[in-house]
């Protein structure tokens, strides 16, 4: 039988590892997963509360708005004013989306279709990948690199400005090549894209951009009238006194460019499924339209909390950025202990770290088969965000800093060959 949109898809290696992980804890080994980007930590307590006395209510029962209730897209306005310090209207450049996920897919049907081409980072996180071939157009996979290690051995610290200096490492760098790529596949490509898939900072490489890189994108997108897709899952996950930017912050972006920003990360929302698409109110519109066919939005006691969250824990976002930072450090610090070459990131929740010399004809998955069954640690191989991603495997940050420091452990028992 034959399933038109999922028939071209490759195996999902991750479900590789997973297999390898369930087998190892079946068999009473203690698996220490750092492979999937589950946020451990706890959602707002204010938002569990307010959820629960939303639930209670049966008016809250019914079918609710797909695009947001009226308050929920007043809330996301005031975040982005308060943070970002860009107005948007809630009426007409806001439109919630059930996580990120579904935002960016069917973003992608009123934007492409067949015979039209999307460029996308490569590696990337999946979803960057397929919405646009789920749509029936095709990509182009634009090389993306993680952040770049600075003279002398990897270290965790160095701050930076508000939006990063330029030429700071692993910031300015990795922006500054995708830059330059982005012209010459640019100018090699026919037709020419209507949509640029972007992501930063950037799952999985880490990679992270200054201000100065959105405004360039910006004026190349005005210049060429190219759609800008920005997916700041990492909005707030910054370390070292990086702030990631929004691209809403350029001056004329929202003549071209969308932003999906998500609670997911932020406040520790995973499971609620809560987004924004927000930006150019044309495109805002024609996504409410298309949303308006396929679904009733998120259950309304969710959609209560979800403005409690924000309008009443703004600090959450702090409490949860230094958590990742301090499980970085350990991390960081440990792998590069044992011998393992890594650069501590500027953002995300994730580290991107080059399989080690001695293991490296490999590839990606087969050494993480072996990490999970020599070292009882699981990671994300990077084969699975890409062909561009083989070499590295990714470790999420969703361990507290004892289990972390268990799992640097455990790794420099397994690893003999490292130096």
């Amino acid at each position: 039988m034959e399933f038109r949109r999922i028939n071209g898809l490759p195996p999902y290696v991750f479900a590789t590892i997973n297999d390898l992980k369930l087998e190892a804890r079946r068999a009473g080994k203690d698996v220490i997963d750092l492979g999937f980007g589950n946020p451990d930590l706890p959602s707002p307590d204010v938002a569990v509360e307010k959820l629960a006395e939303a639930a209670h209510n049966p008016r809250n029962h019914r079918y609710s708005a797909s695009k947001g209730i009226p308050k929920l897209r007043q809330a996301i306005s005031a975040l982005y004013a308060r943070t970002f310090g860009v107005e948007v209207d809630p009426e007409t450049e806001v439109v919630t989306t059930i996580g990120a996920k579904e935002g960016l897919s069917h973003l992608m049907w009123v934007l492409v279709g067949p015979g039209d081409t999307a460029f996308v980072p490569s590696p990337s996180y999946p979803i960057h990948i397929y919405a646009p071939l789920f749509a029936g157009a095709d990509i182009r996979q634009i090389p993306l690199q993680g952040p770049m290690p600075t003279d002398g051995p990897s270290r965790v610290g160095g701050a930076v400005g508000s939006g990063g200096a330029v030429g700071d490492a692993g910031v300015s760098g990795p922006g500054e090549a995708f830059f330059e790529s982005l012209m010459e596949n640019w100018e090699s490509t026919w037709p020419k894209p209507r949509v640029i898939v972007l992501s930063f900072p950037h799952n999985p490489t880490t990679a992270c951009v200054d201000y100065g890189f959105m405004e360039r994108l910006v004026g190349f997108a005005r210049e060429h009238e190219v759609v800008l897709v920005h997916d700041f899952a990492y909005a707030d996950i910054g370390f070292d006194g990086y702030r990631p930017p929004s691209i809403l912050q350029v001056p004329g972006a929202k003549d071209v460019a969308v932003e999906l920003y998500t609670m997911t990360k932020s406040f520790s929302m995973a499971g609620w499924r809560v987004g924004f698409m927000v930006g150019n109110a044309a495109i805002i519109q024609a996504l409410t339209k298309l949303k308006s066919y396929l679904d009733y939005g998120t259950f309304q006691p969710i959609q209560i909390a979800a403005i409690v969250a924000m309008n009443e824990a703004s600090d959450y976002p702090a409490q949860i950025r230094a958590c990742y930072e301090t499980r970085r450090n350990a991390l960081c610090d440990g792998l590069n202990r044992i011998g393992w070459d890594v650069v501590p990131p500027k953002g995300t929740m994730f580290v991107w770290a080059p399989v080690p010399e001695p293991y490296r004809e490999m590839g990606s998955l087969e050494f993480s088969k072996l990490l999970v069954r020599e070292a009882e640690v699981a990671t994300s191989p990077g084969v699975g965000f890409g062909p561009g991603g083989d070499g590295h495997v990714r470790f999420a940050l969703i361990e507290n800093e004892q289990r972390t420091s268990q799992a640097v452990r455990n790794l420099r028992r397994a690893l003999t060959k490292l130096g």
